[in-house]
């Protein structure tokens, strides 16, 4: 066992100057920091509980919601505000974990959970870029059936496992964050890092950096949306891929259309050719097929896995299809 030191915080101010000392981390609710220190594939000199801070949900002036960092995933899922408005994101929550996990891990600790596969885990027979930069990538020739397809490098080609970071991506939500520099926010498509050759790097956030909440826009007029997520086992398992989507149709063409991928890249990934694609253009299964094929015309399967990229695209186009009222 490691050792190391432990501080709670009661706010946010005292737990970033807690946490100035080097090494240390945020702890919400451990599912996944702890189940890494454990097997000995993290560690850290100091952890700051961060898990008795605010865990409100509350409504924003602008008709949106405001959802602390510290609110659990089951809060979260069945709140009716959430429920009701952002149906997409209550969805990929329970189709993310157990409710045990739930009803510990933090909106906070969600999103800063790392980028991670088997290779990762494994630190004493295999070669991992992300916890040992530069020793290598057993993934890339070995088994990579859940691994990338998308935005991956020679360096990673691990996929983000978090459910609900998906469904926050498509609803454009804004992470917060209060860090030594102060104040600042950030979108939640662009919070999560692509592996380049820096593959230990998951976010975009400077040491220090504590997420405060999570902030979610209100909905375009008459938009629905929707979860889905394919997996080799209904029990908990990563996502092989996933969909989350916002759909307003007018009309019978797209009005606003806001797509995301999970279980396909290192990050929660924000479809924005498709996107384009579909904006204005009728709300057909023949448009949604084209618009997903532009997506992924950039695909780049490994030896285990280029079934995902007709998964992807036919999971994308059954999800827009009930969302557009095409299909049951």
């Amino acid at each position: 066992m490691n050792p190391f030191g432990y501080d709670r915080a009661t706010n946010a101010p005292e737990a970033v100057s807690m946490a100035g000392a080097a090494g240390a981390r945020y702890l919400g609710g451990g599912t996944n920091l702890v189940d890494l220190m454990r097997e000995t594939v993290e560690r850290s000199d100091r952890l700051v509980d961060v898990s008795g801070l605010s865990a409100n949900i509350r409504e924003d002036e602008d008709g949106g919601l405001f959802i602390a960092a510290a609110a659990r995933n089951t809060a979260v899922a069945e709140d009716q505000r959430v429920r009701t408005r952002y149906p997409v994101l209550s969805r990929a929550i329970l189709a993310g974990a157990s409710a045990q996990i739930r009803n510990m891990a933090t909106t906070g600790g969600n999103l800063l959970q790392r980028t991670r596969c088997a290779y990762f885990y494994d630190n004493e027979g295999s070669r991992c870029n992300k916890r040992n930069p530069g020793e290598g990538c057993d993934a890339l020739g070995g088994f990579n059936r859940y691994h990338a397809i998308l935005g991956a490098s020679d360096q990673c080609v691990a996929t983000h496992p978090s459910d609900m970071a998906v469904a926050l991506a498509a609803l454009d939500a804004v992470v917060h964050l209060r860090g030594p520099a102060g104040e600042r926010s950030v979108k939640l498509a662009d919070l999560h890092r692509l592996p380049g050759d820096r593959p230990d790097l998951d976010t975009v956030l400077s040491p220090g950096d504590l997420i405060t909440g999570v902030g979610l826009p209100p909905l375009p007029d008459g938009a629905r949306s929707a979860y889905r997520k394919v997996r080799d086992r209904s029990s908990y398992a990563f996502a092989l891929v996933s969909v989350a989507a916002v759909l307003s149709v007018k009309d019978g063409r797209v009005d606003e259309v806001r797509l995301a991928l999970g279980g396909v890249a290192h990050k929660p990934w924000r479809a924005g050719k498709a996107e384009a694609a579909l904006r204005g253009g009728p709300a057909t299964s023949e448009a949604f097929a084209r618009a997903m094929d532009t997506e992924l015309a950039e695909a780049r399967p490994l030896s285990g896995n280029a079934f995902k990229i007709d998964l992807a695209r036919r999971t994308a186009v059954a999800v827009l299809e009930n969302l557009a009222g095409n299909r049951t």
